[in-house]
């Protein structure tokens, strides 16, 4: 258990208090970094109180009890809220609350309460300045911290070098394709000019029945 103390002026004076009057004293402040904390609640009552009823109130409001206990000359009871893990144990002038799986939001400031519930009159503390409860969270290990900064360098590196393959054989496909489609292109020009040597015929001798070479004869010369 590892808890810290804030020293503070004595609990109470030394006149003792009124009779059928009950006074409670908490330290101010108390660190808990390994989940369990242990309250104190010390009072003093000169009364003819037999059967006693003490609590833990959380929040400035004391809105919510943690635990109570309960006790007379023979029988001893405690029980706890459902959120919280708490139990009480009565020792001569003291109650002592011992709370155990605390969790960071559980810190805040917590309260006893001491009642007088039989024989009446029914009497109760005033409330006290309370004990602040600082819970630490929980430390993460240094070893999964740098493992999962680790991890998305590696992935970083692969995923650069992928990428520069891809490119490297994008750009290598490209060069090949324009190479291959400047080729098919010469091809292709160099047929076509081949192809357009050949003689064609003019349009107007394509019904003769002669080679559009031959002399055209003229049948006047045999008219005398």
């Amino acid at each position: 258990l590892m808890l810290h103390f804030i020293n503070t002026h004595a609990f109470f004076s030394n006149s003792p208090p009124p009779e059928n009057k009950i006074l409670v004293a908490q330290h101010p402040l108390l660190i808990v970094a390994n989940e369990t904390a242990r309250l104190v609640c010390n009072y003093t009552y000169n009364g003819t109180g037999k059967e006693f009823r003490a609590s833990l109130h959380k929040g400035t409001a004391s809105a919510v009890e943690v635990c109570f206990m309960s006790w007379n000359m023979t029988k001893v009871s405690s029980n706890s809220n459902k959120e919280f893990n708490c139990k009480g144990i009565h020792d001569k002038d003291k109650v002592i609350f011992n709370l155990w799986n605390m969790t960071a939001n559980q810190t805040d400031i917590y309260f006893c309460k001491i009642e007088v519930m039989y024989p009446p009159p029914y009497v109760y503390n005033e409330k006290s300045n309370g004990t602040v409860i600082h819970v630490k969270g929980k430390r993460k290990l240094q070893t999964p911290i740098q493992i999962q900064e680790a991890q998305p360098a590696n992935s970083y590196w692969i995923m650069v070098a992928v990428t520069g393959i891809l490119a490297f054989y994008s750009t290598l496909i490209t060069a090949v394709f324009i190479n291959y489609w400047q080729k098919s292109k010469e091809r292709m020009f160099h047929q076509s000019d081949y192809m357009n040597m050949t003689p064609r015929h003019p349009p107007y001798q394509k019904n003769k029945g002669y080679p559009s070479y031959a002399p055209t004869r003229d049948y006047t010369a045999y008219r005398s």
